[in-house]
């Protein structure tokens, strides 16, 4: 799995011009699902990104979780992040699994983050065509991906 995780102030997902999520303080997931992905790798990133210190302290020090700030997240499943523009001008995305794993697996990660302590777990709607609006805080961006997780730990 891969995620593009934003710190927001604000966000929301629509689609066809109604708001399907929506959170003030948290992060923005942006998730793709690989082809070899499994649960194993949503309960490895969510417990990553449900622990990750990237929120300031009194001291102005990134050292505080979503859980320690009792932030919010948005996931919006997004195919894309696996594109491969190896070839040519058309990004291909074979590595991206097909909707009939990625969406079972997405709703796990959505389920998985709010076992791990997050109350407010809001989600976009999976293959629709959605329009994500945010305010990045920071700006804080950090992508992480399940495979180079799992290397990290040999």
């Amino acid at each position: 799995m891969r995620a593009v995780i934003q710190r927001v102030t604000r966000a929301s997902v629509s689609v066809d011009g109604k708001i399907t999520g929506e959170i003030a303080n948290g992060f923005l997931i942006l998730l793709g699902v690989h082809n070899d992905d499994t649960e194993y790798e949503a309960d490895v990133l969510a417990g990553k990104i449900s622990d990750m210190r990237i929120f300031t302290d009194d001291n102005d020090k990134m050292n505080l979780s979503l859980k320690d700030t009792g932030g919010s997240v948005l996931v919006i499943s997004n195919f894309t992040l696996y594109a491969d523009c190896k070839h040519g001008r058309r990004p291909s995305f074979f590595e991206s699994a097909r909707p009939e794993k990625a969406e079972p697996l997405y709703n796990y990660f959505c389920t998985k983050m709010r076992e791990s302590g997050i109350d407010n777990v809001q989600k976009g709607i999976f293959g629709a065509d959605m329009k994500v609006s945010l305010l990045n805080d920071g700006p804080v961006t950090i992508v992480l991906d399940t495979q180079e997780l799992k290397n990290q730990s040999r």
